[in-house]
């Protein structure tokens, strides 16, 4: 079975110990629906990248997927003018680690966005709001789009930015 985008939003909310919270919970954060959650666990499980009954994830299988697979799977490009949340390397996970540039930030589309931006299209519908409410897990989905959307530069720096995170957040 093949993953969806939304599994790599439930895998990132799970790199961020949050693997003691139920389906309904997790769906609750995410704004996905229990059953969405519990099939993107399974799926990841398939994969091998997390531990489908601990619900640990595999976090140096799923780094290279993040790097290596996303950018190819779930590949992205900047479109039109709108309002939205920034991301990438325009989001505050990478502000500031590049000299301003007159590049027009990405963001994903969102009517309670404060930047005008390239749309680019979040992996799951729900993305933005779960971001808003989970600093962390912006910080993660920003990164996981500069290498979804980024040139070389941008996406060494999430790569290496991805890689300490996902080290931060293992449980103790």
């Amino acid at each position: 079975m093949f993953t969806k985008p939304q599994d790599v939003v439930v895998a990132l909310k799970l790199c961020l110990n949050e693997t003691s919270r139920s389906y309904a919970e997790l769906a609750d954060a995410l704004g996905m629906s229990a059953s969405e959650v519990h099939a993107a666990v399974r799926r990841l499980g398939e994969a091998r990248l997390v531990d489908s009954e601990t619900r640990e994830m595999r976090r140096d299988a799923f780094r290279n997927f993040l790097v290596h697979g996303v950018p190819y799977a779930f590949p992205a490009r900047p479109k039109e003018v709108t309002r939205g949340m920034p991301t990438a390397w325009a989001a505050p996970a990478m502000a500031g680690k590049f000299s301003p540039s007159e590049q027009i930030p990405p963001v994903w589309p969102d009517p309670e966005g404060t930047v005008q931006g390239a749309s680019v299209e979040p992996l799951y519908r729900s993305v933005p709001g779960a971001a808003r409410r989970d600093p962390a897990l912006y910080d993660l989905l920003a990164l996981v789009d500069a290498l979804r959307i980024g040139r070389a530069r941008e996406r060494s720096l999430a790569e290496k930015e991805i890689a300490q995170r996902l080290t931060q957040h293992v449980a103790a």
